[in-house]
């Protein structure tokens, strides 16, 4: 920034999101210009859409926009804890509540917006918190430590982030939302209903059509809150992002036009009534709105930096559409979700078994798109997005667009974009930007981004972001990096090979050495993966727990109530009556349902969080191990009686499926993996759906691999004939460790073996001829991986820091006497649809 004593002044009041962008895009300007920012804040910008990832780790540092150095190189005068209460506009000056006083040649006002709380008696008590700063996040995390329950009031996209940091702070978590459904203002009602659903499956209680008429003191927590149906909810802390409501109070105080409903009124150069006052982001009104995402706020910004430069732009409104992950859950809302235009057309796809729910809008013309609702599955909202944003015209089957299969199923690649299409709506970047940008020798992703600023607002962009930059370098003869993720320009299995030689044990080890930023929900699990498959260390020490999902954070598959699975290793199908008993033993005390799995062991399902320890301490000391049916890891290994006692068997297939489970039950892999050996070809264990298919023969055993009953099932390929027991383990060594260096995240072994180039005859070059010379590595992997396996279920439950994961309360053992926990007819086992259809009433078992 050049500076001069004729330098034009300017000082920016707030330095938020959109108040740093507006700097950096006058920096970025060449504008001579003496430039002030005022934060009301005791810190600079910081990126707001990632508050909650404050519960997860991050400090403040990790979510800093700039710092004070970057300000004094760009010749910025940066204040703090500069809180700005009055404006005169006739002097053109701005004081602080410290008297300090600034003068101006023009003023940008960014103040933002501020919680809304209902006003609601009660709603001043200590523990009744807002959620907005980092501040308040400190304040919510003092709270969570001396509190077991804690309530949302609002259900909408800041209210599901704010359960999520309670979620993370270890509360019991619930939402109350006034609305019939969540996030009403993006999403349908089946798009609500179904995103709620998954939130309670994830441990949140939601309580939608709740009105809070006053909040009291509680009996067995520290508040009562009232309802207007005469129902109430107990709870120790309240956060509310009910809304928010534009901080407009310098406006007012200035005599600056406002909304009827509050806001700065400004025009499309984002001038207010005083032509030298701008306002942009969520403190400005624009046509009677308040825009309440960071992507309008950017464009407003980069409006007023082009007015007040000289340049072309200006401010005609702004796309809302957003995508996100709410606590894992994938949600997408576009343009008019809620089908208002006249003449709308709707297509729907509700999956109820995978949780997945579709929507789209269409015209009356049935010429373009002009909304969608996703909910479950994202994948398909890039491209939604370009037709509605370009107007795109529609394929002949529409629904095709969002169904999983059938119709013209199209894509919509790079090269179906125009130059004018928009990539990135929070800087307003268009595939001709992108274009422009490798054509001025920006080679890489990394590059584009930092260039155009592309994906580094919301990164709802980032995958249609990739797909261009691909196809652009592809088109000049660039090698495409096959980067995992953004933080790591590496392959899963360049990733697997850096962890393995240079000894790399930890993901901050990891991230120094080989990447950057911090890791995301790709790359964190990946390295998880691959740091299992190397070293087998215990899953949830301190360096590994934050990088685990769900399931593997609490050893147990996590079911549609926000309950547990048990499910112990049964090797080969063979159990003894005593372990019988004990599993009946433990299933009837802790009202467990019992199901005989498809891979020949038993399921207990309907285990509390803070059951699991007492459950497997009982398991664990009656002789049974955990059975990783919450790892992607091997699962089982199924078999028939064989020669033991079926007439037709001609080998041992029981001994063989047992010494096989007991080998390989360590490993952890790209994708969960299935085994099953048959003691004849008749086949009586399916062999061969199985990722590795064993069937006896006279001479040995014939082995068949990457086969699997997937979602798309695939028969196993027939590998080798007629091997001994020794080269069969030797082949099966060589097999796995293969797949778990070479194989993409979350990739099963059949679509692995399809994308090996060669498939078939080049993996059994690799493991028969070891063409590779890699054969006799492989197998030492394979060995250190069984020597060190460890029941990571006996390790937790001798571990007393382990043990804390698993409580109901942070700081008690105890359970929570208040949840109510239904009981089914029988206690047992779920009813069935014919119970379901002639059931009158369900008791209801205080727990």
């Amino acid at each position: 920034m050049t500076l001069s004593s004729q330098a034009q002044r300017i000082v920016i009041v707030g330095n938020g999101m959109v108040g740093h962008h507006f700097v950096e895009q006058l920096v970025n300007s060449g504008q001579s210009c003496d430039i002030t920012v005022l934060s009301g804040e005791s810190r600079l910008a910081y990126d707001r859409v990632y508050l909650s990832s404050y519960f997860s780790g991050k400090t403040a540092q990790d979510l800093a926009l700039t710092d004070a150095k970057t300000y004094q190189d760009w010749g910025v005068n940066a204040v703090t804890d500069a809180w700005v209460t009055e404006i005169n506009p006739e002097g053109k000056q701005v004081i602080t509540k410290t008297g300090d006083v600034y003068h101006y040649d023009k003023l940008v006002l960014s103040t933002g917006s501020y919680p809304f709380v209902p006003p609601i008696p009660g709603n001043d008590k200590p523990h009744c918190l807002v959620y907005r700063t980092i501040d308040d996040l400190e304040a919510i995390s003092a709270s969570a430590a001396q509190s077991r329950v804690g309530v949302v009031v609002g259900g909408g996209l800041l209210g599901l982030e704010a359960a999520n940091a309670l979620k993370q702070a270890g509360l019991e978590t619930h939402v109350v939302e006034f609305a019939p459904q969540l996030m009403a203002v993006q999403l349908d009602l089946p798009g609500g209903d179904m995103l709620r659903g998954k939130i309670e499956s994830l441990g949140v209680q939601v309580h939608t059509q709740k009105a809070t008429t006053e909040i009291v003191d509680g009996e067995q927590c520290r508040y009562r809150m009232n309802f207007g149906d005469d129902t109430y909810l107990e709870t120790d802390l309240i956060l509310f992002s009910a809304g928010i409501r534009p901080s407009d109070q310098l406006g007012r105080l200035t005599g600056l036009a406002l909304g009827e409903r509050g806001g700065i009124v400004i025009n499309n150069q984002c001038q207010t009534s005083d032509p030298d006052i701008y306002a942009i982001g969520e403190c400005a009104l624009w046509q009677n709105r308040i825009f309440g995402l960071v992507a309008p706020g950017y464009a407003m910004a980069r409006a007023a930096v082009a007015h007040l430069t000289g340049q072309q732009g200006e401010f005609a409104g702004a796309d809302m559409s957003t995508k996100l992950k709410l606590m894992g859950v994938e949600v997408g809302s576009i343009g008019d979700a809620h089908a208002r235009t006249p003449g709308a057309l709707v297509y729907t796809y509700h999956n109820q078994p995978e949780g997945v729910y579709k929507k789209l809008v269409i015209d009356a013309a049935r010429e373009k798109v002009i909304g969608a609702v996703l909910v479950g599955d994202t994948s398909d909202y890039d491209v939604l997005l370009q037709y509605a944003l370009n107007g795109i015209a529609l394929p002949q089957m529409p629904e095709s667009l969002i169904l999983p299969t059938g119709g013209e199923a199209p894509s919509l690649g790079a090269d179906a974009l125009g130059d004018s299409a928009t990539i990135c709506s929070c800087h307003n970047v268009s595939k001709g930007d992108i274009v422009g940008a490798i054509d001025a020798g920006c080679c890489s992703l990394g590059k584009v981004k930092s260039s155009t600023k592309a994906s580094t607002g919301c990164g709802g962009c980032t995958a249609l972001l990739k797909n261009v930059v691909d196809s652009e370098l592809e088109k000049r003869g660039v090698e495409v990096s096959k980067a995992i993720c953004e933080h790591f320009n590496y392959t899963r299995q360049e990733l697997y090979h850096l962890i393995q030689v240079e000894e790399i044990h930890t993901f901050d080890e990891l991230l120094v050495k080989h990447g950057t930023g911090m890791g995301c929900d790709i790359c964190k699990p990946a390295a998880a993966s691959v740091f299992a498959s190397v070293w087998n260390d215990y899953i949830l020490t301190r360096e590994h727990q934050p990088l685990q999902d769900t399931n593997d954070t609490y050893l147990g598959n996590m079911q549609k109530d926000g309950t547990y699975s048990v499910v112990p290793r049964v090797a080969g199908g063979e159990i003894t009556p005593d372990k019988l008993i004990l599993l009946g033993d433990v299933a009837k005390r802790y009202h467990l349902y019992t199901k005989i799995t498809g891979g020949q062991r038993i399921d207990l399902f309907g285990a509390r969080v803070e059951q699991l320890p007492a459950i497997w301490e009982e398991l664990v000391a009656g002789g049974f191990e955990t059975g990783h049916a919450y790892a992607k890891a091997l699962r089982t290994v199924k078999s028939c009686v064989g020669s033991t006692w079926c007439r037709y068997g001609v080998q041992d297939s029981v001994t063989k499926a047992i010494d096989l489970e007991n080998r390989y039950k360590g490993l952890r892999a790209p994708h969960k993996i299935k085994f099953a050996v048959s003691g004849c070809t008749r086949e009586c264990a399916e062999a061969q759906s199985k990722d590795i298919g064993i069937i006896a023969t006279e001479k040995g055993w014939n082995l068949y691999v990457c086969g699997n009953g997937g979602m798309k099932p695939r028969h196993g390929d027939l590998f080798a004939t007629d091997l001994n027991d020794t080269t069969l383990q030797k082949y099966i060594d060589r097999i796995l460790m293969f797949y778990a260096k070479t194989a993409d995240r979350l990739q099963r072994t059949s679509v692995w073996m399809e994308n090996l180039e060669g498939g078939l005859s080049y993996l059994q070059d690799v493991i028969i001829n070891d063409c590779l010379g890699i054969g006799e590595e492989l197998e030492a992997q394979m060995q250190r991986i069984t020597d060190s396996y460890q029941c990571e279920w006996k390790t937790t439950i001798e571990s007393p820091d382990a043990l804390k994961r698993f409580r109901q309360f942070v700081n008690s053992d105890a359970a929570d006497s208040n949840i109510q926990f239904v009981a089914e007819r029988d206690q047992i086992r779920p009813a069935t649809r014919a119970e379901k259809r002639t059931e009158k009433a369900i008791p209801v078992e205080i727990v």
